[in-house]
């Protein structure tokens, strides 16, 4: 046997267009959950791989304590070489993934029962929906990066272990030059593991390998791309190790457990449009080709082209969960054996809506940053187009739908939507001044006030009660009236909040029974052009 020219995937593998297509989406926990029956797919695909490689290194040991096979014996310690090479990184990726389940959970320091809930008869992490942890972690504090250099190293001491190996040995295991220098370019080419550094520098936005795979992706989708990783990585192992064994005539990993793989562009569809998936076999065997395989879809077969893969498209004429019955069967070219395997997948199809909302009134006010909430389901927030009028709009974070709305003029306002299949939608809003302030000495609009008490107030205050915006008032002045028992009022205009000297002369004199009017009170709040009467006050004194 040979090391194959162009090795598959031997695990599930999630394609990028329905990971960035669910981000812009309100995602239904079903299909939330989704992501983790792939993750532990990944694991179950691991699991049987490790098991095989088990019996296979058990059996290469075996036929390498023969005297006669003695010339084969530096095979062992590369075996081991290799094996300790990927059980090292995926230590370094279990405790990545540990790490983002507590940072996403109950952040005590360790993974355990407190970081997971049961979510539609699975366990799984509290954090599933968060993006802001992967995001940190990732991409904004290296360890996306850290993971990505991870991955290089690992890839080239495995190359390395198997380089040595053929150029110390190969002569001696009865390899000439040529074959040797074949055998240690293909399989670095052909492993499965190791990083696509071309795909994300085409991505304008993005900055990194790590921004282009980890940022705003929630923790219930980097759990997959992570144990998909441990899955190439699994599946090196197996690749290296067969080579090894087959210098030695040992046996090599058989893959007879086969399952279909559904890619979907979307797995949330808009009702008229296509649904589009691309099919292939989960776990192979090097030799088969695309003749050795059948795929079926809801009973009906579908064309297989190169790599195993079948391109499927359905129109979408009703909304709901739909189902796909999958179907597999792959022939194993030297024995002629026929393995099948099933498989559900299941999407939703739903129609395009729109909304907006002021965050904290139904109402949009004059002078001062009014939030609201965008949201489109089924268009991708990237083609999502907003305009105003009577008003104006800006994007504090349009990955979450998050906008500032300002307005300078009383009256009508509008929220236009479109783009990404959305018809023009229009939102109808009020525009109004902010409501009229209270003037208030201290806590009081009037009434009685002790003579002390009274005296040590500064001046006039304007308090926007009940108003959830971050705005404040000014007094621009009042006139002030004193009223001493048995004698004639005093009138002093007050320009501004603070009392002024003839202002401060007047309420230093108050005694009790004396009476104090705070008249002509004017305010002026954000967005006023001048100034507003507001509520007049009387004190007297006790």
């Amino acid at each position: 046997m040979s090391i194959p020219k162009e090795p598959r995937q031997l695990m599930i593998n999630l394609m990028y267009l329905v990971l960035t297509a669910l981000l812009a989406l309100n995602v239904s926990a079903e299909v939330m959950n989704a992501f983790f029956t792939l993750d532990d797919g990944n694991k179950e695909s691991i699991a049987t791989v490790e098991s095989q490689l088990e019996q296979t290194v058990g059996g290469l040991k075996s036929l390498l304590s023969d005297e006669s096979k003695a010339k084969y014996r530096p095979i062992e310690p590369a075996v081991d070489q290799v094996r300790e090479t990927i059980s090292s990184f995926n230590s370094y990726v279990n405790d990545l993934r540990g790490n983002l389940i507590d940072s996403a959970g109950n952040q005590n320091g360790e993974v355990d029962d407190d970081d997971y809930t049961e979510s539609y008869g699975k366990v799984v992490p509290k954090g599933k929906k968060n993006k802001d942890i992967t995001t940190r972690m990732l991409v904004d504090e290296g360890r996306g990066e850290e993971l990505k250099a991870e991955i290089i190293k690992t890839k080239e001491q495995l190359v390395k272990i198997y380089t040595d190996l053929l150029r110390n040995h190969g002569k001696a295991f009865g390899l000439k030059d040529a074959e040797i220098n074949n055998r240690i370019e293909n399989i670095g080419n052909n492993l499965p593991f190791g990083i696509d550094d071309e795909t994300w520098k085409a991505s304008k936005d993005k900055t990194s390998w790590a921004d282009f795979k980890f940022r705003q992706m929630p923790l219930a989708a980097v759990l997959p791309l992570m144990s998909q990783m441990q899955s190439d990585a699994k599946s090196s192992e197996a690749a290296l190790i067969n080579s090894m064994a087959e210098l030695a005539g040992g046996r090599v990993v058989e893959f007879d457990s086969f399952f279909p793989v559904v890619q979907a562009e979307k797995a949330y569809v808009i009702k008229g449009d296509p649904f589009k998936a691309e099919i292939s076999v989960g776990t192979y065997s090097s030799q088969i080709n695309p003749d050795d395989i059948n795929i079926y879809v809801n009973g009906s077969a579908v064309s297989v082209g190169e790599g195993g893969k079948a391109e499927y498209t359905t129109r979408t004429t009703s909304t709901g969960n739909k189902q796909l019955k999958l179907k597999v069967e792959v022939r194993n070219p030297l024995t002629g054996e026929v393995s099948e395997g099933e498989s559900i997948y299941e999407y939703e199809v739903g129609t395009r809506s729109a909304t907006v909302s002021a965050d904290k009134m139904n109402v949009f006010y004059i002078g001062v940053d009014n939030p609201v909430s965008v949201s489109a389901s089924g268009v991708s927030s990237n083609d999502l187009d907003v305009r105003a009028s009577g008003c104006s709009i800006r994007a504090t974070n349009k990955a979450s739908g998050k906008y500032v709305v300002t307005a300078d003029k009383p009256g009508d306002a509008k929220i236009i939507l479109s783009g990404g299949g959305l018809p023009s939608t229009t939102f109808d809003f009020r525009v109004k001044k902010i409501p009229d302030p209270v003037a208030r000495l201290s806590q009081s609009s009037g009434g009685t006030m002790g003579n002390g008490t009274f005296k040590a107030q500064g001046g006039v205050g304007a308090f926007l009660d009940n108003f959830d915006f971050d705005a404040t008032c000014q007094i621009q002045g009042f006139t002030l009236v004193y009223v001493a028992s048995r004698q004639d009022p005093v009138e002093v205009i007050n320009a501004g909040a603070r009392y002024n000297d003839q202002s401060r002369r007047l309420v230093n004199q108050a005694k009790p029974g004396d009476i104090y009017y705070y008249d002509d009170v004017k305010a002026r709040c954000p967005g006023d052009k001048v100034g507003r009467p507001i509520n007049s006050m009387v004190f007297k004194i006790k």
